[in-house]
Order: C-alpha cells, then sequence, then structure tokens
C-alpha cells in the first residue's frame, strides 16, 4: 500500500471517530456569561459544586492554571499556614503573644504594649496598631525593616477592638512562622498546602530581611485557589488526607472583627456574609481576587482580576456577589 493510500485511510477513519461534542451552556450559565462579561476587570472564573467544576471560563488575561497575583487574598492563605503551624505545636494558641515569637525581631523602641497582641489579633485584624495598608502602605514596604516599621508604629486601639485592615498585621505572622519553624513561608506554604493540594505555590517578593510578604502578592493560578477553596470547603480535607483540622476551619469562619468598608464580620482570614439566603465566605484580594466557599451548598468559587490600580472599590465586589446570588445559587439550589 503506498503511502497515499494510507493516508487517504488515515483521513477516512479519522472522520468516523465519535468525538464528543462540546457540552452546551445551560440558561443560568448563559446569563451568568452575559452579565460577568460585563464587568471589564474580571479574567476569569471556576466554579465548582459538590467538587465537581459547572462553569469554566476565562474571560481575557492569564490562562486558569497560570499563576497570577492574588494581592490580599493572600491573607486568607497565609491564615491556613497559622492554622497549619498551630496543628503540629510550633505555635501555642491564637492566645500566644506575638513578642514570645518574634523574639530578637522585636526592636529595642518597640511601641509600648505590643506585648499584649497575640496571634489570634493580627488574624484577624485587630492588632490596634496604626495601619501599614492605604495611605501608609508606601511609607511602610520603603522602610529597611518591615517588622521593626511595624511594632513601632502608635496605638490607635487596644488590641482586640476594632477591625483594621493592615498588611502589616498579617507580615507579622510571616515572621512568626519563620521564627517558629527555622523554615522560610514558602518553605512552609509548599510542604503544608502545595505538597498536599498538588498545587504549584512559586516563590513572592520578600522583605529586607527575608521574610516573604505576608498577606500580599502571592501567585496562585485560579485552579490552584479552586483547589485550596475545596479542601476548606471540606473541613480541611483533601482526598483522604486531613491537611487542616476542622476545627481550625470553623475557628476561620467565626467573625470577630467587622469591615468598615463592607460591613462584613471578618474571621481568621475569612469574611462572612449570606448572598440569596446562604451561609458564605470569601477571601479578597485589591482589585477583585475573590474566592468563595459556600459549605451548605457544596460550592467553591473563584474569581481573578486585574491586579493593577485604580481599586474598583466595594461597588465592583457587590457586583461580584450579585452574580453568585442572581445566578449560581438559584440554579444549583435546584439542582
Amino acid at each position: 500500500m503506498t503511502p497515499f493510500v494510507i493516508r487517504r485511510y488515515l483521513v477516512l477513519f479519522l472522520c468516523v471517530l465519535p468525538f464528543p461534542a462540546q457540552a452546551e451552556e445551560t440558561p443560568w450559565q448563559d446569563a451568568f456569561s452575559a452579565d460577568a462579561e460585563q464587568l471589564t476587570r474580571l479574567r476569569s472564573v471556576i466554579i465548582a459544586h459538590q467538587g465537581e467544576p459547572v462553569f469554566e471560563r476565562v474571560f481575557r488575561g492569564p490562562g486558569l492554571s497560570d499563576p497570577v497575583n492574588i494581592k490580599s487574598l493572600s491573607k486568607t492563605v497565609l491564615a491556613a499556614l497559622v492554622g497549619a503551624a498551630i496543628d503540629r505545636g510550633l505555635i501555642d494558641s491564637v492566645d500566644q503573644p506575638v513578642v514570645d515569637l518574634l523574639g530578637d525581631r522585636v526592636p529595642d523602641n518597640a511601641t509600648e504594649g505590643v506585648e499584649q497582641i497575640t496571634v489570634g489579633h493580627l488574624l484577624s485584624l485587630q492588632a490596634g496598631l496604626e495601619r501599614t495598608s492605604g495611605r501608609n502602605y508606601g511609607r511602610w514596604v520603603v522602610s529597611d525593616n518591615w517588622v521593626e516599621h511595624i511594632l513601632t508604629r502608635p496605638f490607635v486601639d487596644e488590641p482586640g477592638g476594632r477591625m483594621l485592615y493592615s498588611s502589616g498585621s498579617t507580615h507579622l505572622l510571616s515572621a512568626v512562622l519563620t521564627e517558629a519553624s527555622g523554615k522560610s513561608t514558602l518553605a512552609l506554604a509548599r510542604e503544608w498546602l502545595g505538597e498536599p493540594l498538588n498545587i504549584a505555590i512559586p516563590a513572592w517578593p520578600q522583605d529586607p530581611q527575608g521574610i516573604y510578604f505576608g498577606g500580599n502578592d502571592m501567585r496562585l493560578s485560579p485552579r490552584a485557589l479552586l483547589v485550596f477553596g475545596e479542601m476548606v470547603r471540606r473541613q480541611g480535607r483533601h482526598g483522604e488526607r486531613q491537611v487542616l483540622s476542622a476545627d481550625w476551619v470553623a475557628e476561620s469562619w467565626q467573625g470577630r472583627g467587622r469591615s468598615a468598608f463592607t460591613g462584613d464580620p471578618y474571621g481568621y482570614g475569612w469574611f462572612a456574609l449570606e448572598l440569596a439566603g446562604e451561609r458564605a465566605y470569601y477571601g479578597r484580594g485589591f482589585g477583585g481576587q475573590v474566592l468563595y466557599v459556600l459549605p451548605d451548598l457544596g460550592v467553591t468559587a473563584v474569581f481573578t482580576a486585574d491586579p493593577e490600580p485604580p481599586s474598583p472599590g466595594s461597588r465592583y465586589l457587590r457586583q461580584i456577589h450579585g452574580l453568585l446570588a442572581s445566578h449560581v445559587i438559584p440554579a444549583l439550589r435546584a439542582d
């Protein structure tokens, strides 16, 4: 048989193979896509129901498996690392004073009273110190020693008082993890989350002392975020492995402070709210990076967006909430 004849038969054979047809979108997916498309910052969305993706789409920008800057959604991941450290006995409890864990990293000129700040106060953003976010952010990140800069800020409330959204608080937690374990926060993230969840965790920026930025600028793919969120939804389990204790997940979701921007209660890395009658928890980052867990409905959802300024503000977040409340929740509740 000549090569020409062989190629001809091969083409005929391939033409009759039963290739699977592309699944058509359901009415709720069509409506969701149409509304989501109007959000020009939006880059990608993944929605899973009972562990199975029911909607995946890249509207613009990087693909679903490409690491992206998740901005302050990093705080949600960092809180999980603190929980893992407590599970392993490296940190006694959320009530342990931070200065006891930081040791020599506490400067001699630290603000009087910082010894009252606990791990739990940092997790819930209730340290009481002047914020290093917002208008104070630039001055902090150009300082020679980020930890020292944070611990020498004046108190504007008492520890355990108002929620003061501050990346300085979560950066102290990264320093705590480094001191308590003798390993970098990156190494811990890869060991305690990356390996058991089988997700890639690239390196992210460090401060002048080499401490990985606590609570900002981590890079994870939307698919990796979904796996992380699914683990949390399943009370810390991934497959047959208990990655975080169920008790820690429950503690993380318990509201303590309340956001001055949205009014939503905040636990350890997670905000809480009700969406269309469903209990919902979410972590968020600048620009519109949002991870949702709706435990009673069995839903996990990932939204990524343009991480560059200007900030879209709380209105954009309400629009993302609305996509879930208007389209996803009613459809999957009826499923």
